[in-house]
């Protein structure tokens, strides 16, 4: 598995003494280099996800995700990304007996972040409704106390963005947030199947945002706790 890291080239941006000092004040305060954050961009190689005609989700969360990326590694944050390129962590799998590609995957994911260990664990995902009408982002969170609480900044930050007043909601269901000991939350960034939310999902523009909106989250969820 191919792992964005703190040597990632292009990766870190150049700073003046005046904003590195500013930065490194930023830095103490949030507790960088002591929280591991693992961005996990949805699916990917033959598991596309969900679609709208060519458009799939696996090439969106990997935009988003890289995005994303950048956006922590510029603040100083301890960040990983558990892909760049299209392909399913499933292919290295080779440990776990199942004849299931997609249960392979979610363990190849889920082992990645117990093995680092990351504090933090952020899946990017898009959503996708039989009504073109149903829009915006949803923040899915594990059942418990700090999962909750970066859903929630997450959620904030993302509904001023979209213009919506959605509640994150626990994702009980789903296997990271069941297996993942991790604070880890789920980030539905908006449905395919809207024609409004595709426009933003399929532009850089609208990643960008996107992507800032979900580090901007993970900052005053940090400044919290």
């Amino acid at each position: 598995m191919l792992l964005l890291t703190p040597g990632y080239a292009g990766a870190e941006p150049v700073h003046s003494t005046q904003e590195q000092q500013h930065n490194d004040e930023q830095h103490h305060m949030l507790g960088h280099g002591h929280r591991m954050i693992l961005i996990d961009a949805g699916h990917g190689g033959v598991d596309g996800g969900t679609s709208h005609g060519k458009i799939l989700e696996k090439d969106i969360t990997l935009d988003i995700s890289r995005k994303l990326f950048l956006l922590l590694r510029s603040d100083g944050f301890d960040a990983i990304l558990n892909r760049n390129g299209d392909y399913a962590p499933s292919e290295e799998n080779h440990w776990l007996r199942s004849s299931s590609r997609h249960l392979r995957d979610l363990a190849q994911r889920k082992e990645l972040a117990e093995t680092l260990p990351a504090n933090i664990v952020v899946s990017i995902h898009i959503n996708w409704a039989s009504s073109p009408s149903k829009h915006g982002p949803l923040v899915l969170y594990r059942q418990e106390g700090r999962s909750f609480m970066l859903a929630k900044s997450i959620q904030s930050q993302l509904n001023h963005l979209y213009g919506t007043q959605t509640d994150s909601r626990p994702g009980k269901p789903f296997y990271l947030l069941n297996k993942i000991t991790a604070t880890t939350v789920i980030v539905e960034a908006g449905f395919i199947s809207s024609p409004t939310d595709r426009a933003k999902l399929c532009s850089p523009a609208g990643q960008q945002e996107i992507a800032e909106a979900v580090a901007n989250g993970i900052a005053a969820y940090l400044m919290e706790v």
